[in-house]
């Protein structure tokens, strides 16, 4: 089981050094979720409020949990924001439990996406 953690642990650090040579600075959840928000959306604007920056996270959690039948895309709106189906309830988790969850399905996305 230890080799297993190592591995998760070794994947997330690679991750997020790949992202601190990319944007100059390391990067939390948080931000990596800003980011799969924006990749999805395609939104390039200067300015983002508070609101979308909640709305390209929400993006960005439904779209890496789709990849385990969580959630479902719907569709596009006429801004091309995607919109999702939530197909089952998220599993009862502590917030160290939540993290590691998050982080797994980052890791997954971003294998996926050959980054």
């Amino acid at each position: 089981m230890a080799l297993v953690a190592d591995d998760f642990q070794s994947r997330w650090w690679n991750l997020e050094k790949k992202l601190m040579d990319r944007f100059g600075k390391k990067p939390d959840v948080e931000a990596i979720l800003f980011l799969i928000g924006l990749q999805e959306t395609g939104l390039s604007q200067e300015k983002i409020s508070k609101e979308q920056k909640q709305d390209l996270m929400h993006v960005a959690i439904c779209t890496i949990l789709t990849s385990s039948g969580y959630y479902l895309v719907e569709g596009k709106d006429q801004e091309g924001w995607p919109h999702f189906k939530q197909l089952q309830n998220l599993p009862v988790m502590n917030m160290i439990e939540q993290e590691a969850f998050l982080k797994d399905h980052i890791l997954l996305y971003f294998d996926n996406n050959q980054f």
